[in-house]
């Protein structure tokens, strides 16, 4: 898969996890396991990415005796998440026009 659109499938993907609330990056992983496979190394930097964007908010909050990170979505971030959306509305009606509808 071209690295653009796998790029924009991931952050996508990641804003998906938290539109139902705050979450932590080993749940976001698990959260999108059967949709996407991601590992922590492709994660935190799309993370750190959409933090930086404005897309998420973050807090850090101890579990077990160690500090864990959430996230969380900004107005920004659903946003976001909404473009994404109708940008892949768009590509997919262009594959459809390329390669047809049974495809």
């Amino acid at each position: 898969m071209d690295i653009q659109i796998k790029k924009g499938v991931l952050d996508a993907c990641v804003l998906h996890a938290l539109k139902g609330g705050e979450s932590y990056g080993y749940k976001i992983i698990n959260d999108l396991r059967g949709i996407i496979d991601i590992s922590e190394s492709t994660l935190y930097p799309i993370l750190k990415r959409l933090e930086a964007a404005g897309a998420l908010k973050t807090y850090s909050r101890e579990f077990n005796g160690r500090l864990r990170r959430y996230y969380y979505l900004t107005p920004a971030g659903e946003a976001k998440l909404e473009e994404y959306k109708d940008d892949f509305e768009e590509v997919i009606k262009i594959y459809k026009s390329i390669f047809g509808e049974s495809k």
